[in-house]
């Protein structure tokens, strides 16, 4: 089995969560109009190059940033610290590591520090966001989904330990992976990794990346999620409803999944659990069923094969195929959707 409950309890700096992602999307305003009406974030500010949204429930200015491109990549992912001296901190050991690193100014972000990590994703640690009002209470302004707050991303890579490798010394504590036997080897497939103390802030499954696979918001209540189907069928939006409702069996959640106008996949989700207390992490063979879905319909092809490059960052495969038995029951569940 693979080695993956060595736990880092006092990390070189204090990473808290997942915090934001940045998007290029062709067409501001179609791309806004999806994220506001559909899925129910408010617009914290706007100009003719962006657009920053932010869930209900989230008084930072944004978890949702949307820029104005020729291309549909990823920009990069946001991790929160919890002081400047954290963003210093982490300044210094990266350096330490040989690591490119950059202090930068974004806007309505304090101490910001871009690097890349092992696999080459796109980080940017940011200790501090201009303040708005929370909006949880102000019911009158509930739309669509009314997605709360950012919580985790999923992405795909050629190499999963190498990403957990950049992860764990950082805190990062696995609460469930996946595993495929490959001659006489287990072969770690995915982890799901936390800061937060619920299932995950970042997962990291096997595929060619890196690439964003998702990214997800928390609604109120699973009545949220049939509100959101609906709306999306009233609005037009019923053909970028990739897959569910259903539930994981990874993290027992309630799940849809959208692909939005530039094709950029999100999750709408409730009904995750806890992971605060030092345990060991729940292991899953890729070849269960129940990994994927307790109960929903399989998901489509599309679903295991597409997602999200990031800008300037080169695509891998990965070495390490997926054993012959897993591979035959992993496409046949996705070719039945």
């Amino acid at each position: 089995m693979p080695q993956i409950d060595e736990l880092v309890l006092e990390p070189p700096f204090n990473v808290t969560r997942a915090s934001h992602v940045v998007l290029n999307v062709r067409d501001l305003e179609v791309s806004k109009r999806f994220y506001t009406d559909l899925i129910g974030l408010v617009v914290s500010d706007e100009d003719a190059s962006s657009v920053y949204l932010r869930g209900l429930e989230e008084r930072g200015h944004h978890s949702l940033v949307l820029k104005k491109a020729s291309d549909t990549h990823c920009a990069r992912i946001g991790m929160r610290v919890c002081r400047d001296d954290d963003i210093y901190k982490a300044e210094d050991y990266f350096a330490a590591q040989g690591k490119e690193t950059r202090i930068v100014e974004v806007p309505f972000q304090g101490l910001t520090l871009h690097v890349s990590d092992h696999v080459g994703v796109p980080l940017e640690f940011c200790a501090s966001m201009d303040a708005c009002e929370r909006m949880l209470k102000n019911y009158q302004h509930y739309r669509g989904a009314s997605a709360q707050r950012l919580d985790h991303y999923q992405l795909q890579t050629s190499d999963v330990r190498q990403a957990w490798s950049f992860y764990q010394p950082l805190g990062f504590r696995v609460s469930e992976y996946t595993w495929s036997q490959v001659e006489d080897n287990q072969h770690l497939w995915g982890v799901w990794l936390q800061r937060k103390g619920n299932p995950h802030d970042i997962v990291f499954t096997q595929g060619p990346g890196p690439r964003l696979h998702h990214f997800a918001y928390t609604l109120p209540d699973t009545n949220d999620m049939i509100r959101a189907c609906d709306v999306a069928g009233a609005l037009g939006y019923a053909p970028q409803l990739e897959r569910g409702p259903g539930r994981h069996g990874i993290s027992g959640a309630l799940f849809v999944y959208f692909r939005d106008p530039d094709g950029h996949r999100i999750e709408l989700f409730n009904t995750h659990y806890q992971h605060i207390d030092i345990e060991p992490a729940l292991g899953w063979n890729l070849a269960d069923p129940k990994r994927a879905d307790q109960w929903g319909l399989p998901a489509q092809n599309k679903w295991f094969t597409e997602a999200t490059p990031f800008a300037n960052v080169p695509v891998i495969q990965p070495e390490t195929p997926i054993d012959p038995p897993t591979l035959e029951r992993f496409l046949a569940l996705a070719n039945d959707g």
